[in-house]
């Protein structure tokens, strides 16, 4: 989902909190403030959607938890933590029911558009590397079957390209998988105007 219009008063974490738990439009909170979160696409929302429902049977019965584009998570940064949306984050630590955001994802999706591409692969990628517990990045587009994986290693991230209907992303660091069919079904594969047509190319 696209961080929209911004508001410009400086608000506490306090207040950014309280505030979300009133509004009906979502915000992120980036230094201090906020942005509003605009709508998506139905492939957008086809893939999310997809993407929670493989993740929620993959993982039924084992420690690990999917959330949806409603959950907080917290990003701890000198100062104020910042709070992002993800489309789809994965936690395998036990939290309470009433938590409002989640610390420590160990999975997170971000379903790409013309819109996002340059926050999810820029401020937020950089956002969630800074997360010690987060193990997979993954950016998937929404008119083509075509994931980027950014996979923790010893010296960094690495990447990893999945462009194939039929193929199986592994993610062993949550016990499941995900298949590209399962999480593109049902969406409509006409690319979006503006896209760029090399999805290989290393992210900056």
């Amino acid at each position: 989902m696209s961080s929209g219009a911004r508001r410009f008063e400086s608000l506490s974490v306090e207040e950014y909190l309280a505030g979300e738990e009133l509004s009906e439009v979502r915000h992120e909170y980036v230094d201090g403030r906020v942005y509003a979160m605009s709508g998506g696409t139905a492939n957008h929302s086809r893939v999310q959607i997809n993407a929670v429902a493989a993740l929620h049977s993959a993982l039924r019965g084992k420690p690990c938890r999917p959330y949806g584009p409603d959950m907080k998570v917290r990003v701890v940064t000198p100062g104020r933590p910042n709070f992002y949306y993800p489309d789809v984050s994965v936690v395998c630590d036990s939290t309470s029911g009433d938590a409002f955001f989640q610390e420590n994802p160990v999975v997170i999706l971000e379903v790409l558009s013309h819109s996002t591409r340059r926050i999810d692969e820029g401020e937020k990628r950089d956002a969630y590397f800074s997360i010690p517990s987060l193990q997979v990045y993954l950016l998937a587009e929404q008119d083509q079957p075509a994931v980027r994986a950014c996979r923790r290693t010893n010296t960094g991230f690495s990447l990893e390209t999945y462009t194939d209907l039929q193929a199986v992303i592994d993610l062993p660091e949550i016990e499941a998988s995900l298949r590209l069919a399962d999480l593109y079904e049902d969406v409509d594969f006409t690319p979006e105007p503006g896209d760029p047509e090399d999805l290989t190319a290393p992210l900056e």
